[in-house]
């Protein structure tokens, strides 16, 4: 049973493991990026970059699926029309404030995970035609893993445009609507609302167990084929 909160008291809205998957996967990211700039045997760390991104993408999909109710993607994806609805209202200053993720940040979180679920994926089966290759460039021909290879840096110029739509969003929030996002994804609280439910967060037994799961697809990815 949900309880309804004030406007003045904080709402328990992004459990740890939501907090600790956004810091992660955006620390993951920027060192992915600063390690296959200096090349060299900063590759070998760029690749294992690149896995804990999967890891905490896969982790990510489990955890909207059967984790805490903020987390979960039936609670904020939205369809198309009522994101472009939102959209109009956002462009008026007319629109509602969301507990959780907003339809255009819904939208956002999806276009992130699928990004960077690609950008990661790809880099499994690249190759830079000098000395290093990823963990699964023997599944692919050569000529393949070259145009993989490709792929790999189009899609990374891709997920920084979605970032920085991502921080432009967020900056507008912060400073424009006074909606204290950074604060909220550090200690997970948000100013609630007479329409916010106090939701029970998901048992850190069910994200251990997740994130062990998550840990163990990824490896057994890369060691079994």
């Amino acid at each position: 049973m949900t309880q309804l909160h004030t406007d003045k008291e904080p709402t328990p809205v992004w459990d740890i493991f939501i907090r600790l998957f956004h810091w992660s996967l955006a620390a993951s990211i920027l060192f992915a990026w600063w390690s296959g700039e200096q090349g060299g045997n900063w590759m070998q760390w760029h690749m294992y970059a690149g896995y804990s991104v999967l890891g905490l993408v896969t982790f990510r999909i489990l955890w909207g699926v059967v984790g805490s109710h903020y987390a979960r993607f039936s609670e904020f994806v939205r369809s198309p029309a009522h994101t472009l609805k939102y959209g109009q209202q956002l462009a008026k200053g007319e629109a509602p404030r969301h507990t959780g993720h907003n339809p255009l940040g819904g939208w956002m979180v999806l276009l992130l995970l699928a990004l960077s679920a690609a950008q990661a994926g790809t880099g499994l089966f690249a190759n830079d035609e000098i000395f290093t290759e990823g963990p699964l460039v023997h599944l692919v021909g050569y000529d393949l893993s070259v145009e993989i290879t490709r792929w790999h840096k189009l899609i990374f110029d891709g997920l920084l445009i979605a970032i920085g739509l991502h921080l432009l969003g967020v900056f507008v929030h912060q400073v424009f609507k006074g909606e204290k996002l950074v604060q909220a994804m550090l200690h997970g609280r948000k100013p609630g609302s007479t329409q916010a439910g106090h939701y029970p967060f998901a048992p850190l037994s069910r994200g251990i167990v997740l994130a062990l799961l998550a840990g163990t697809a990824v490896w057994s990815l890369l060691n079994l084929l």
